[in-house]
């Protein structure tokens, strides 16, 4: 753990990669009391029953952490059609997924606090609720401006189960098994992105863009189904905080003192920028400048998320435990910055016309390597704030969606006929990440004896 860390201690550096973790085997510290959360595993549990529980916990979290992605990468193969229903330009198009993001971003720093004062169910529910109403109504949106305004208010509700979910694997791992957690989640919610374009492409063969709102409402009243009989309460009454608004801010202002805190939250904000690029100027880059189909388009969407997929498995099964987590981090961000370096040489013709298939590898590699950038990121951040995880996570959300939502109209900036701004802001993104990570983070430097994560 780095020097100074207000989280508890993790389990030993030396654990082997284990499978899903269950909530009965965490440490003392991290663990709640059977009679706080009725639905995760009693100690006396056989060990296949505890291992049932914290499956299906784990699969309602997972679940949660999907749904952005839904949201977002169901409506992708259907952009270029918004822009020709609506009659709108495709940068302002690209606003309804700015707005999204946006609304995510600032919902995560109210329902964050939130979670700590009352409990993780019931800000999330509430959240949910409203999620589904709002992407009902952008459905029947019939202008620009009004998807625009709904894709916001989805984005508000919508963010209480990131925020929340986050939350949740703070209160129940720490340390090396809650980096293995986030690497599971990425598991299960890495399969949204895969299957999420595949659902929308067909779902433009059924219908218009206007039916996905309706798939994508039914998927999150499901949703609300599940965490009503299945997610536990997490946050038991005595460890929640009090206080109002006042005392929410004291606490993020003293999570933003903190240097490293403040160094993983801007390392993962600006990774996730990158990231960000590619989804807001995939669509374009691939259908309009490359001439594919929608349905070639989610081919290729789904081919890269299994990378990012896989090698997020890599790094929760095989070197989580085994190499800490800031050199799996580091070697993260830097394939990231050469797969960006690499697009941008290709959009500028520097290797010839690439075609397609340059361009498709280039987001390959840069998505794969995520894998290994942002479960490191959120759990180095989370172990310093075992004391207001619910807040920590709404300062983890919200930097991540405001910094690409900031990034997702520069990719557009030159029009639809080229790449090369998607490149330059994956580079730069990418550097600012480097330079976060290492100027506030700091990792090589380490107490003399103590434990790295």
């Amino acid at each position: 753990m780095p020097a100074g860390s207000a989280g508890p201690a993790g389990p030993a550096e030396t654990a082997g990669p284990a499978e899903v973790p269950e909530p009965a085997a965490l440490p003392e510290a991290a663990a709640l009391p059977a009679s706080a959360a009725p639905g995760l595993p009693d100690p006396g549990l056989p060990a296949a029953a505890a291992r049932r529980v914290g499956l299906l916990v784990t699969l309602v979290l997972g679940g949660l952490t999907a749904l952005p992605p839904l949201s977002m990468d169901m409506y992708l193969p259907a952009l270029p059609a918004v822009t020709e229903s609506l009659s709108a330009p495709a940068a302002t198009i690209q606003l309804t997924l700015t707005a999204c993001l946006m609304g995510m971003a600032l919902g995560q720093l109210v329902v964050g606090p939130m979670s700590d004062k009352w409990g993780r169910r019931r800000p999330l529910l509430i959240g949910m609720a409203v999620y589904v109403v709002a992407t009902l109504i952008c459905a029947f949106a019939p202008t620009a401006e009004l998807l625009i305004g709904f894709r916001l208010l989805q984005g508000l509700a919508g963010a209480a189960g990131i925020v929340i979910a986050r939350a949740v694997v703070r209160d129940l791992y720490d340390g090396v098994e809650m980096a293995r957690f986030f690497s599971t989640l990425m598991l299960i919610s890495g399969v949204a992105p895969v299957i999420a374009p595949v659902i929308g492409g067909q779902v433009l063969r059924l219908t218009d863009w206007r039916g996905i709102f309706v798939v994508l409402a039914a998927v999150g009243l499901l949703l609300t189904v599940v965490v009503v009989k299945w997610l536990p309460e997490t946050l038991p009454p005595e460890r929640r905080q009090g206080g109002g608004v006042g005392a929410a801010l004291r606490t993020m202002r003293g999570l933003l003192a903190d240097r490293a805190f403040t160094g993983y939250m801007l390392t993962g904000g600006f990774a996730f920028a990158t990231l960000f690029a590619y989804i807001a100027a995939s669509p374009f880059v691939v259908q309009e400048i490359h001439g594919a189909s929608p349905q070639t388009f989610s081919l290729l969407f789904g081919v890269n998320s299994i990378g990012l997929v896989i090698v997020g498995q890599i790094n929760g099964k095989l070197l989580v435990g085994r190499v800490s987590l800031d050199k799996v981090l580091g070697l993260g961000l830097t394939v990231i910055a050469l797969a960006a370096l690499a697009l941008l040489l290709m959009t500028l013709g520097v290797f010839g016309d690439v075609g397609l298939f340059g361009i498709a590898a280039g987001l390959f590699v840069l998505m794969a390597a995520m894998g290994l950038g942002l479960p490191n990121t959120n759990a180095l951040a989370l172990t310093r704030a075992a004391h207001a995880a619910g807040s920590a996570s709404a300062l983890l959300g919200t930097s991540s969606f405001l910094i690409g939502a900031v990034a997702s109209p520069l990719v557009g900036v030159a029009g639809e006929d080229t790449a090369v701004p998607m490149a330059v802001v994956q580079l730069v993104c990418a550097l600012a990440a480097i330079g976060c990570f290492l100027g506030l983070c700091r990792p090589w430097r380490r107490v003399a004896g103590s434990r790295a994560l």
